[in-house]
């Protein structure tokens, strides 16, 4: 069955990013993928995002649902067709939607697991928590908005890192059967970020030392999007010589 074109509108979309050690990101990664590299550094971390009005291009936007979801990701490039490719790998996705969790693999790229939320937000501040159904992975992380964005040792400043994260909008991840990945590009014409101070953050999936051993994993930075219009396109699967490893 052919995938279709989705729209909706990142209400929320905040990056938590981590500077990881090449070594530590490589060993998560299936193969044809490597990790991207800043300054010597992998750069990993959470997409905590609530999408809204998602429904398939041709529906009319009051049709569409609203829905917050988490991706784990790390950002990888590959050799293509054409050249070098660049994008990131996503070896665990969690939403709050049953709808989501049923169509991820099936109506739409991308399986996802089952997970509780709680999100308290103001205009200034957004606290995420999540904890998945299946008892493996908890996030809760604080963040203010703030003009720019300092002491990240991966962007000089947040032009720079707008400009990363906008090069990484293919992402790629695990079928069940660990034999491809399957892969969705965001599109739009509305990109825009904004800087966050950390108040906060927790994650046991970058806190757990058998996945990153102590120091191979340091938090870096946050990132913000609000009420942006977007497309999701799907791509074509690609091959995977392994299944990703500690992916669940």
């Amino acid at each position: 069955m052919r995938q279709p074109r989705l729209s909706s509108v990142v209400e929320r979309r905040l990056l938590m990013n981590y500077r990881v050690a090449p070594d530590a990101a490589q060993r998560l990664l299936p193969a044809p993928l490597r990790p991207q590299l800043v300054h010597g550094h992998a750069v990993a971390g959470l997409c905590l995002l609530r999408l809204g009005s998602v429904r398939p291009t041709w529906t009319p936007k009051p049709l569409g649902l609203q829905s917050e979801n988490a991706a784990h990701r790390i950002a990888v490039e590959w050799d293509g067709p054409d050249g070098l490719e660049t994008g990131v790998y996503i070896p665990r996705r969690d939403t709050a939607s049953r709808i989501n969790a049923w169509a991820g693999g099936r109506l739409f790229p991308g399986e996802h697991g089952r997970a509780d939320f709680e999100v308290h937000e103001t205009p200034g501040q957004m606290r995420v928590a999540l904890a998945t159904r299946d008892g493996d992975t908890r996030v809760d992380v604080t963040v203010e908005l703030s003009g720019e964005l300092r002491g990240s040792a991966l962007f000089a400043d947040l032009a720079e890192a707008s400009r990363f994260f906008r090069s990484g909008a293919k992402g790629f991840s695990p079928t069940s059967s660990g034999r491809h990945l399957e892969g969705m590009e965001l599109q739009t014409d509305a990109w825009h970020m904004e800087a966050g101070r950390i108040r906060s953050a927790e994650s046991s999936f970058f806190d757990d030392p058998e996945r990153f051993p102590p120091g191979s994993a340091t938090l870096d930075c946050a990132l913000v999007m609000r009420d942006i219009p977007v497309s999701w396109q799907p791509l074509p699967a690609m091959a995977s010589e392994r299944g990703a490893q500690l992916a669940s």
